[in-house]
């Protein structure tokens, strides 16, 4: 299984991590919980700038980072999500540090987080955000919701099933993203964000649709189940990603 493959990856990255890191005195946290509550009337997109993926293989090659992160901001995103997983995403930590310096925008740090030396790595690096995948860290999630708060990083927790939606709900995680994508199998259904929002809703949390959007009819025919977007693929491998983010926005 795909997933188990990248844990596995993972945990030789976090082998190699200090024990120890020292947070960047430089850092200016913007909150992307704010950035998604104050969207007006625009759809509040959080484009991701990846490289690879396990399900697409090339999304994009030389890709400059600041450049990037630049082009997207200027057209409307709310934030931008940064993979930093090397192996299957082409991704690298030193990437948070390019967007972070071209962009005022809150930045989010996704990768498969393990180990709570990750966590501090997030906020060295100068993320503002976090992901946290329930899938992955299963009974432990609270703890890194409770740890990412600590540092002052704002947790967005990903779930796909309803049990994860009880794990998430338990924490004082006020970002609850519903990925689309079955980590397992790689299949794509967006019933996902349908039959799960309603519970997240009503516990009062922010819902971040993950995965599938493709065009700004999807946008349209989801809106009413969440309250943000987070979409990479669809961006990244359009010739103009900037273009592609704005009918994203507009929808």
């Amino acid at each position: 299984m795909i997933l188990d493959e990248i844990i596995h990856r993972t945990r030789k990255r976090v082998d190699l991590l200090p024990q120890v890191f020292f947070e960047n005195s430089t850092r200016n946290h913007v909150s992307l919980v704010k950035a998604i509550r104050n969207r007006n009337t625009r759809n509040a997109i959080i484009a991701e700038i990846k490289c690879t993926s396990p399900s697409r293989g090339i999304i994009r090659r030389n890709v400059d980072m600041a450049v990037m992160a630049g082009a997207l901001a200027t057209r409307g995103c709310v934030a931008l999500s940064v993979l930093t997983e090397p192996y299957y995403f082409g991704g690298s930590g030193q990437d948070i540090a390019k967007v972070k310096s071209a962009v005022s925008i809150p930045v989010l740090r996704k990768d498969f987080i393990i180990d709570e030396r990750q966590v501090a790595e997030s906020l060295a690096l100068g993320a503002d955000a976090v992901l946290l995948i329930a899938e992955v860290l299963k009974e432990r999630l609270p703890v890194f919701v409770d740890l990412a708060l600590t540092y002052g990083l704002e947790p967005l927790v990903e779930v796909h099933n309803r049990t994860q939606v009880e794990t998430a709900l338990s924490t004082n995680a006020e970002l609850i993203g519903i990925n689309n994508r079955n980590l397992s199998t790689l299949m794509i259904d967006r019933s996902a964000t349908r039959l799960l929002s309603d519970s997240i809703r009503s516990a009062g949390r922010l819902i971040v649709s993950e995965s599938s959007m493709r065009t700004g009819d999807d946008i349209r025919e989801m809106k009413p189940y969440c309250d943000a977007f987070l979409i990479g693929s669809s961006i990244m491998a359009h010739e103009r990603p900037e273009n592609k983010l704005e009918e994203f926005v507009c929808a």
